[in-house]
């Protein structure tokens, strides 16, 4: 979770960077840079997880049901 915090850390310090350093936005950087932090880590969770494609599952033929007599 550290890394997590200390990587939106430095991105709002760049975002803030990038805005000539302009005071009272703090607010606004920190929440784009937690946006954009969050998304790639759950983007590479995603990538993780779904390495394999997803394989959809072959339709069963239909049986033909045949009547039984009464013996």
């Amino acid at each position: 979770m550290q890394n997590i915090e200390q990587a939106i850390r430095e991105r709002a310090y760049h975002l803030w960077i990038e805005s000539d350093c302009e005071d009272g936005n703090a607010d606004t950087h920190w929440l784009a840079a937690q946006r954009e932090v969050l998304s790639a880590s759950l983007g590479e969770i995603g990538r993780v997880a779904g390495s394999e494609p997803a394989k959809s599952p072959k339709p069963k033929a239909k049986r033909s049901q045949k009547k039984r007599r009464a013996a």
